[in-house]
């Protein structure tokens, strides 16, 4: 089997990682950073969402796994203190496998410059950079609404509990192939209206969001934030492909949220 590590590049992670690298070699396993058949994130789920980006080219054959040295994260739930016990499963390929959703991000542009096309793990939102983002809101070709507002935020299953929380958005299990539509701020008065409310559109739905005003947005996709020029149109759907994760012991996404956002002792 081969393996590679993601650091958040601190003191801690790092010499995690060089723990980590010694016990995977002495059990035979092999260093490969091309192509791992699993990842080890050592930090927190910004760390894990580096990785994810960094191997999304190969995510039939690679398996994700975090380890966390801040506070628990939802794709980092393994502790310090527990490294040697999960190279010991990792070597042993005492895990399974299971797979989450994403999305699909397309920009296309109005000069008929080729459409970019992004892989999202969290969420994909857009802003303007004038005060007020106006969008029409097309669902499966038919229009929606015309937003008015801060900006829109279209999260997966497993983000739904980063930004889109923030926003009000509703958590949703990640075994459910969806993505949500939130709201940043909308504007709602007699004149203008929005349903005000988060959309959870089903994998067979798509969504399109056509510019009112103004051609350049802000477009984030996970962590990455790039301004992009002559938008035409914005394109959101469930991907086909999914991200794998090695689960090596129970961890239910019910009790990540607990613990996450409940229990204080954690």
């Amino acid at each position: 089997m081969k393996f590679a590590i993601q650091t958040r590049n601190d003191a801690l992670s790092n010499k995690l990682m060089d723990e980590a690298k010694e016990y995977l070699t002495d059990f035979g396993l092999f260093f490969d950073e091309e192509e791992p058949d699993i990842v080890l994130s050592i930090g927190g789920d910004g760390t894990l969402l580096h990785a994810f980006h960094k191997y999304k080219y190969r995510l039939k054959d690679t398996a994700f796994v975090g380890i966390h040295t801040g506070h628990l994260g939802f794709y980092a739930d393994w502790k310090p203190a527990e490294i040697e016990k999960l190279v010991i499963s990792i070597a042993r390929k005492e895990f399974e496998v299971f797979e989450y959703p994403l999305l699909d991000v397309k920009i296309n542009y109005r000069n008929d410059k080729d459409s970019a096309l992004y892989l999202a793990l969290n969420e994909s939102t857009v802003k303007s950079p004038d005060v007020t983002l106006v969008m029409d809101v097309e669902l499966n070709g038919n229009h929606f609404e015309r937003f008015r507002g801060d900006g829109l935020c279209m999260s997966t299953p497993s983000g739904s509990t980063a930004y889109n929380k923030a926003l009000g958005g509703a958590i949703i299990h990640p075994s459910l192939p969806s993505m949500q539509l939130t709201e940043m701020a909308s504007i709602n008065n007699r004149v203008f209206r929005t349903v005000g409310a988060p959309l959870v559109l089903p994998a067979h739905h798509k969504c399109a969001l056509t510019p009112v005003k103004g051609p350049d947005f802000m477009v984030t996709v996970d962590h990455l934030q790039l301004l992009h020029k002559d938008v035409k149109s914005i394109e959101y759907q469930v991907s086909k492909e999914k991200v794998r994760f090695g689960r090596f012991r129970p961890f239910p996404f019910w009790r990540r949220v607990h613990d996450s956002f409940i229990d204080s002792d954690v």
